[in-house]
């Protein structure tokens, strides 16, 4: 950034704190609110209250932003913070970034005439998070297998931003590497790579080879006749956000170990995290020219 601004740091976790203190450390003014139980909270100033809110020049949110019935993820605070009220204190034309924002917290910023920022949404986010969800979902594979990852056979399901950089990263630890899309292009660039390619909609009947079995596709790709050709030792890491890849009732009947590892940036990468987020809202704040 070219000059020094105000930023509010609201709610949310590790990366939260993080990306406070990546703030402060690029000469802003920063203030937190709502993660008074943060690690050494001495470092980052923080209010009890939310005035003074309405004059940052810029309102940074959680990932995601909200837990239930419209309450702000703030799992670093005892506070109970409603959307509608942090919002509502706050003035036309202020600008708000936040992860994963609802339709109703749209609804409710329209009415602000607040400007709203869904940094969740960016292609530069979605690719540089993929990084540390993949080598999350490998630490968990590396913990939870009594093998090396070397020689393994793995499926990974998806050939997004998430599936490319897992295969490439499951490739170069020597695991044998197949590759599911759905789309025919994929597939060929699958191929092209060096993986092995199956069709996402015809694994059924396919899958008792596999050691390791890594979802990134956020719809129900694993349902019980998959689940049913698993060897019974399989592992099972879904990374799809909710309601998540698996049926995970039947995979509970059927014994299979699944893990659902949601929201691996903020656990196995914080501080990596917190930057992505900085770097996103920083993208932000040039484009509106603020």
């Amino acid at each position: 950034m070219h000059r020094a601004l105000s930023f509010w740091v609201v709610g949310g976790d590790l990366r939260q704190v993080k990306l406070a203190q990546l703030l402060q450390e690029d000469g802003h003014t920063v203030q937190t609110y709502g993660m008074e139980h943060r690690p050494d909270p001495g470092a980052l100033p923080g209010s009890d209250t939310m005035k003074g809110m309405e004059q940052a020049d810029c309102v940074v949110l959680p990932l995601p932003v909200t837990v239930e019935n419209g309450i702000l993820n703030a799992p670093l605070s005892d506070l109970r913070i409603p959307v509608e009220e942090l919002l509502g204190g706050l003035q036309a034309g202020q600008l708000v970034c936040a992860g994963r924002v609802t339709p109703a917290m749209r609804v409710l910023a329209e009415r602000r005439h607040l400007i709203l920022r869904d940094y969740f949404e960016r292609e530069e986010l979605a690719v540089a998070n993929a990084v540390p969800t993949a080598e999350g979902a490998i630490q968990i594979a590396m913990e939870e297998l009594p093998t090396t990852l070397f020689g393994l056979r793995v499926l990974v399901i998806g050939f997004g931003r998430l599936g490319k950089v897992l295969a490439h990263r499951l490739h170069g630890l020597g695991a044998q590497v197949t590759v599911s899309a759905r789309n025919y292009g994929d597939l060929a660039w699958i191929e092209a790579y060096g993986y092995r390619a199956e069709h996402t909609g015809q694994l059924t009947g396919w899958l008792s080879a596999y050691d390791l079995i890594i979802n990134t596709v956020p719809a129900r790709v694993l349902d019980l006749p998959q689940l049913l050709d698993l060897k019974e030792d399989c592992l099972v890491i879904d990374l799809a956000s909710k309601p998540g890849g698996v049926n995970f009732k039947a995979a509970a009947q059927l014994g299979t170990k699944v893990i659902w590892a949601l929201s691996l940036p903020g656990k196995a990468a914080p501080v990596t995290s917190g930057q992505i987020i900085r770097d996103t809202v920083y993208h932000i704040l040039q484009e509106l020219e603020v």
